[in-house]
């Protein structure tokens, strides 16, 4: 069963971004580790469901790279994506990063059986990368929504273009996490900090997160190879005061229900079905 959405509000529970006075955040706008840690969920959910790509990392013939520089060929735009899971440039040399140690490096917070599952797949090692089989986006929309929401489609719009101006084949999948909490806490308006002056944003909720999910449903989406759009794409909604407080999901409306297009468990069932036809044979 997925659980990389549980995963990912488990971890950024913890509060292990430091800024640059050294105070701990749940999130913080100048750090990925919120992108790192929704791309590593993505590939142990797909890892655990698609026995194909088991098969593949257990051959060695499947990678992963992590901020891989995509180039589009018809409109020579070039993009950072968070992680792809790609065939190896040539020789890749030593692989020294891999699924099980970047758990640590991340912070991953598994549980007891996720942990047991994660030493029983094989270890997906990073490598040069060659062609790109999968290409994740992760992001996400905490606060001042709507001011953030034209450079969030944008964003994400230019991903799944590039992805697929590249290499048309390949699997784009996008993952964006919005916040529901009706306060939260801004690195950026509470720097130094100072416990005694805390400097609040306030949501309207649950119209602030009904209006960033209706703007990420208009992101266009395929069915088949030839055409713009996302092969497969998650909304996740948590609650994040970002205080150092638990992060929890929200499973109820507005948040995408299960069998939803948008719910996480749908994206995780589409990328191993589109992988499983795809790129069986290669």
């Amino acid at each position: 069963m997925a659980s990389g959405d549980t995963i990912f509000a488990r971890t950024i529970s913890r509060a292990l971004v430091t800024d640059s006075k050294g105070h701990a955040w749940n999130y913080h706008s100048r750090s990925d580790h919120h992108s790192k840690v929704a791309c590593w969920g993505i590939v142990f959910d797909l890892l655990r469901a698609s026995q194909t790509l088991r098969r593949h990392v257990a051959e060695g013939r499947v990678f992963f790279g992590i901020n891989h520089e995509m180039r589009d060929f018809r409109n020579d735009r070039k993009k950072d994506l968070d992680l792809v899971i790609c065939q190896p440039a040539g020789d890749s040399g030593p692989h020294t990063r891999s699924l099980r140690n970047l758990a640590e490096r991340y912070g991953i917070a598994l549980s007891e059986s996720e942990r047991a599952e994660l030493a029983d797949l094989p270890d997906l090692k990073e490598a040069a990368v060659g062609t790109v089989l999968i290409a994740l986006e992760a992001k996400a929309c905490m606060t001042e929504h709507r001011k953030a929401l034209p450079r969030l489609y944008d964003e994400l719009n230019s991903s799944h273009l590039t992805v697929h101006g590249a290499h048309d084949l390949a699997i784009a999948a996008g993952f964006v996490a919005i916040n529901a909490a009706s306060q939260f806490l801004s690195p950026s308006r509470n720097t130094p900090f100072d416990s005694g002056k805390l400097v609040w944003n306030s949501h309207k909720q649950p119209k602030a997160v009904e209006v960033t999910v209706d703007k990420i449903k208009q992101l266009p989406r395929r069915s088949k190879p030839g055409v713009d759009g996302y092969d497969a794409l998650a909304i996740t909604v948590i609650d994040c005061a970002n205080d150092g407080s638990p992060v929890s999901l929200l499973a109820t409306e507005p948040a995408p229900q299960p069998r939803d297009t948008y719910h996480y468990s749908s994206m995780i069932d589409r990328l191993q079905g589109l992988y499983d036809t795809r790129f069986a044979q290669f």
